[in-house]
């Protein structure tokens, strides 16, 4: 039986046309109500824009003055990626920093077009040269629409050192101050795919220009080189810079791990640690640490009575929550306690500097509301409803039949599964419905309770779903990320495959109904599973999946990953994994107190005594043994259920070469060496081969979707349609052992 379509899923088809909200600010004392990205652009053939509403316009009756400048031949596309975007006023409002790709004059260089620059890796093949640019116009109470002469657009030049700085992040202080992140090459010249990682050698920049014109700008480094820096944010008092925070990881090691929260006191040039890392939660005090976005909110800062608070959303184990962190002390209040109320997940978009707060916030079961806080005269916080999205009676009938809860996997705590299921086919006679296993991606990332029209679709097509979060999941310590390291395809794999016994044990599911899915590190644990385990689980989807470690390290936009994440030291001294350990060890750990702790040494002294960024490792036989083995691909002759593969042609962060290669070595284990089509093997004679066990006959059974112009997410809207839908069919077909 090869993979049939059965139709379009209406339940998906609805749920993914629900709003997703992104960002929220305050306009005049009121909340905007739409919810997009700041920087709105346009890149049509003949010109690029950007707008921007300036805080004082945003709060003012008066008439709207307006500067506008075609810069469609000064750069190509504005960046307004997480690690790259800039857009920020400076206090006067006579100039607008942004980030876009510079243009660079190839005229005299015939052979510019083909000559290689590094990339930031998967879905930012075309960004190799961010640059910020300094619009400038002169103010007058006068105009309404600045002149062409009273308009300027200035390049604010990287930094010049043994390998250049690339600064983005990049936001106003003064008029003569700017705070940027810098960007940094490995030795060997690479940059390091950025998406997802937070262990990137970047740090905290300052720019200074006596004059404002930011032409030839001096520039020092803040933050110790050893440390990932990102997301500056200016805290103001009296409209004066006083406190400069940002979020701070490792260089090196985990792609992600627990968060440090900075800042440098801007009076005396101290820089302190405000909230450190957790190693491990303990009884009398649970907070995991800090698991936050990649940035802050672009306005985090919250006044409440003479206390100043940073407010963010964590990952505290498989929720996340809104937290209040006093700027002062570092003391943390979570203002979204679970309590017995419902499962809330919670973003937080914006403040208004005040009291107030925009935050949206779903269940596995209720789709994204966006709500505001704020803090009344008792100093209680009281929440208000601003938007809610509009869903048809059928299926908010279905989502009301799902019910959502968390289980612990006692046997290997903290290890905890995320449950939905229907209360209706859990309590009904007959079969338990089919549970589809699906362990998130990274490996350092969590399966939260927020909502997921994919996965809450796949349970309102009739299965139960389970979403474990295994050791090495974000929001449970620093010490179970650790933990993981060196045992990826043993410790992630035991704890899922013992999520699935558990609910069996407790009656939620049954034996022979089992299936597993699972994209990146997901799909790499979902295809170990069906290797392993091969009587496990009756059918398996793979979107994008690590089959073969020792091959990735090539080809991959994070050749670090493979190393730090299978624990694999290299024998080269020079290389980024050995030498990431001298790095390190010259600068002494943070203090675990819990007060703010000032850094004790000056990270312009610091940064004389440390090279560059070291290379990636060269790969040796020993360790492509050593990571073979700890590939799905070593238990390949094992599989035995119907395998989906899912590959997005642009992918650079998993190489389609991945699963385009798992997918030719199940097929070419077809019982008996005949080519298996369908159900059936064919000999060559029209003859069914009926030897061997059910499972048996299924060996071989392999089908895959390669979705052009797709990167790792496989995320377009059709392509998304298209693997939900080949997913499902997928699993009507194998998914009760047929």
């Amino acid at each position: 039986m090869s993979l049939q379509h059965t139709g379009p899923s209406t339940f998906y088809t609805e749920l993914a046309e629900i709003p997703l909200p992104v960002s929220a600010e305050f306009i005049d004392g009121d909340v905007a109500r739409t919810f997009d990205n700041q920087c709105t652009t346009s890149h049509d053939s003949s010109e690029v824009k950007a707008f921007k509403t300036s805080p004082s316009q945003s709060s003012s009756s008066d008439p709207e003055r307006e500067a506008s400048l075609d810069v469609s031949n000064y750069h190509q596309a504005f960046l307004t990626d997480d690690f790259l975007y800039s857009l920020s006023f400076s206090p006067s409002e006579t100039s607008l920093l942004y980030t876009a790709e510079a243009s660079l004059n190839t005229d005299d260089d015939p052979y510019f077009k083909f000559r290689y620059a590094p990339h930031f890796g998967d879905t930012s093949r075309a960004k190799k040269h961010p640059t910020i640019f300094l619009f400038n116009w002169t103010r007058s109470p006068a105009f309404a629409r600045a002149t062409t002469q009273d308009l300027a657009l200035v390049v604010i030049p990287c930094q010049s050192t043994k390998t250049p700085i690339l600064f983005a992040q990049a936001t106003f202080a003064t008029e003569d101050t700017i705070f940027a992140t810098g960007h940094e090459y490995t030795i060997d010249g690479r940059l390091l795919g950025a998406k997802g990682c937070f262990n990137r050698p970047m740090g905290i920049w300052q720019l200074t220009s006596p004059k404002g014109s930011f032409r030839s700008p001096s520039a020092s480094r803040l933050t110790l080189p050893n440390r990932s820096c990102r997301s500056p944010r200016v805290l103001y008092h009296d409209n004066q810079p006083i406190k400069l925070f940002w979020f701070s990881n490792p260089v090196g090691g985990p792609h992600a791990s627990c968060v440090s929260l900075e800042f440098r006191d801007l009076l005396t040039g101290i820089n302190t640690i405000l909230v450190n890392s957790v190693f491990e939660p303990t009884p009398s005090n649970d907070f995991p640490g800090l698991y936050t976005e990649y940035n802050m909110p672009s306005s985090p800062f919250l006044r409440r009575a003479d206390r100043v608070y940073i407010v963010l959303q964590s990952i505290w184990h498989s929720r996340t929550t809104v937290l209040f962190i006093d700027t002062q002390s570092g003391a943390i209040i979570n203002a979204t306690t679970l309590g017995d109320g419902p499962l809330y997940s919670w973003t937080v978009h914006a403040t208004d500097n005040k009291s107030r707060f925009i935050c949206s916030r779903s269940t596995p079961t209720t789709p994204w509301e966006v709500v505001s806080g704020s803090f009344d005269q008792n100093d209680t916080l009281q929440w208000k409803f601003l938007d809610k999205p509009m869903i048809s009676s059928t299926i908010k009938e279905a989502l009301d039949d799902l019910t959502p809860s968390i289980i612990p996997i006692t046997t290997r705590a903290p290890t905890e599964t995320l449950l939905i299921q229907s209360k209706k086919a859990s309590t009904s006679n007959g079969p338990k419905p089919v549970c589809v296993t699906i362990p998130h991606g990274g490996p350092h990332a969590t399966s939260t309770t927020a909502f997921v029209p994919s996965v809450v679709a796949l349970a309102l097509e009739g299965y139960t779903l389970n979403l474990p979060n295994y050791t090495g999941s974000m929001g449970f310590g620093q010490v179970y990320i650790q933990k993981l390291l060196g045992h990826c395809g043993s410790m992630d794999v035991e704890d899922v495959a013992e999520s699935v016994r558990e609910l069996i044990k407790r009656g939620v599911s049954e034996e022979g109904r089992q299936v597993v899915m699972g994209g990146s590190h997901g799909g790499f644990i979902a295809a170990h599973l069906i290797g392993q385990h091969p009587t496990l689980f009756n059918a398996a989807s793979l979107r994008n999946p690590v089959i073969s470690a020792g091959e990735l390290a090539s080809g991959t936009d994070i050749p670090d990953w493979v190393y730090s994440e299978f624990g694999v030291p290299s024998n080269d001294p020079g290389s980024y994994t050995s030498s990431m350990t001298i790095f390190n060890s010259l600068i002494p750990p943070p203090s675990t107190s819990p007060t703010p702790t000032p850094l004790t040494s000056a990270p312009s002294e610091m940064a004389l005594l440390l090279p560059p960024t070291p290379p990636t490792p060269l790969m040796t036989p020993d360790t492509y043994n050593t990571l073979y083995a700890a590939s799905p691909i070593a238990h390949v002759d094992n599989v035995t259920a119907p395998v989906l593969i899912l590959i997005g042609e642009d992918d650079l962060r998993v190489a389609p070469g991945q699963g385009i290669g798992f997918y030719h070595a199940i097929k070419g284990r077809a019982g008996g060496g005949a080519v298996r089509t369908g159900n059936a093997t064919e000999d060559g004679t029209g003859a069914v081969d009926e030897t061997g066990t059910e499972k048996d006959k299924k060996k071989g059974i392999v089908e895959m979707l390669s979705f052009p112009g797709e990167s790792h997410a496989i995320d377009g809207v059709e392509a998304a349609r298209v693997s939900f839908e080949a997913t499902r069919d997928w699993f009507k077909a194998f998914a009760e052992g047929r």
